[in-house]
């Protein structure tokens, strides 16, 4: 049985290092399994550990997905058990979530922290987990057929792998606008938003590798980081060239937006998406996806995204571990789950069905924090060794 993860090593011409991860589950579209996070993080720290490699190349096989997101099945299986369980009013009773979201959430980290630069090649779907790889790279590379999503309201869930930290930082009010939508971006939307650096055509990636092997890499980490810059921005221009890349969707509704998301409340904001009438086809979709997905889901992205405003990044990881598991223990996301992978019959059940008869008290539950600040197993992250 191939692994899930391959790894390869290349030579430069002055003889550095460069180590490229690619995701190789092409059946799945790549989407990010534990097993493949127990592959990925080892290797990642191994190679920031060795002074000869100079980068890290993070790509995927196959010509549909970088990463489609989590791997739900086993999730899924797991929410079961433990509703069924005498444990089922504590989220720490389902021990493998707790496991799954400790270690993407610690990779995730990884990534975001890393010391030396990492060039993350974004081709086709990179949803939801596989926003979660790419959003921390030092380099991030989109391409003509790339198509960005935050898509965990259909599932009952919310953005989650560091998503509050990033899209609270995007340009405006579009953050909360694509936590509440799952809105699709393409390449031009996703360098808007903040997900992307650089539009490069798919077709000419064999010719970036080419270019890695030349460069003069140093035994400065920023001075490769300005080299692979610089490297990324001559292969956009000549891409510009040879690709047309569709204009930003967020770009041309910037402006209703903002207005859309002014709201003070979760209710407000969500309704005015709702009511607003438009004859743009990408606009209708985002709102029939916000109609569609759990209204629970709805308030808590937005809750998240105000509250970490001014968290640094290992404590949002910290908060968000505590919520999804509360999002485990309860129903929405296991429904979300069997209504969109496992029954396929579109017709989730939501608890609650509308957001205002959602009890405030039951809504701040999800921000419960069963552990002492020591002992929270995310607790690490963030401190010096």
């Amino acid at each position: 049985m191939s692994e899930a993860v391959s790894f390869e090593e290349l030579t430069c011409h002055n003889g550095r290092h460069i180590g490229i991860a690619t995701l190789a589950s092409e059946k799945t579209l790549n989407a990010l399994s534990l097993d493949m996070v127990h592959l990925l993080t080892p290797q990642l720290q191994r190679w920031a550990d060795d002074p000869e490699f100079a980068m890290v190349l993070l790509q995927a096989a196959g010509e549909k997905a970088f990463c489609a997101g989590g791997d739900l099945q086993q999730l899924y299986r797991s929410m079961g058990e433990h509703h069924a369980s005498p444990q089922h009013g504590d989220i720490r009773g389902n021990h493998y979530a707790s496991e799954f979201f400790e270690h993407e959430y610690r990779l995730d980290y990884l990534i975001h922290t890393y010391p030396k630069p990492i060039l993350c090649w974004g081709h086709g779907i990179v949803m939801g987990g596989g926003i979660g790889l790419m959003a921390g790279c030092s380099h991030r590379v989109v391409t003509e057929r790339a198509r960005l999503a935050m898509p965990e309201i259909s599932i009952g869930l919310y953005p989650d792998v560091g998503g509050s930290w990033f899209l609270s930082r995007a340009p405006g009010k579009l953050g909360a606008f694509l936590a509440l939508t799952g809105a699709q971006m393409n390449a031009a939307d996703a360098c808007l938003a903040g997900l992307a650096d650089y539009r490069v055509a798919h077709g000419s990636k064999s010719q970036v590798i080419e270019a890695l092997l030349q460069q003069p890499w140093g035994s400065s980490a920023d001075g490769d980081s300005v080299l692979l810059g610089r490297l990324l921005q001559l292969a956009e221009r000549n891409s510009a060239a040879e690709v047309t890349f569709v204009p930003s969707a967020l770009r041309e509704h910037f402006d209703v937006i903002n207005r859309l998301c002014s709201g003070q409340t979760a209710p407000e904001i969500v309704a005015a998406i709702l009511a607003h009438q438009s004859d743009s086809p990408w606009l209708q979709k985002a709102a029939a996806t916000l109609a569609a997905g759990a209204p629970a889901s709805a308030w808590l992205a937005l809750a998240l995204q105000r509250r970490v405003r001014h968290m640094s990044l290992a404590e949002v990881f910290r908060l968000e571990f505590v919520v999804s598991l509360h999002c485990a223990a309860r129903p929405d996301f296991a429904e979300g789950i069997r209504a969109l992978i496992i029954d396929k019959d579109g017709k989730p059940q939501w608890q609650p069905a509308r957001l205002e008869d959602a009890a405030p008290a039951w809504l701040e539950g999800f921000f419960a924090d069963p552990w002492p600040v020591a002992q929270h197993p995310l607790a690490d992250l963030g401190k010096l060794a």
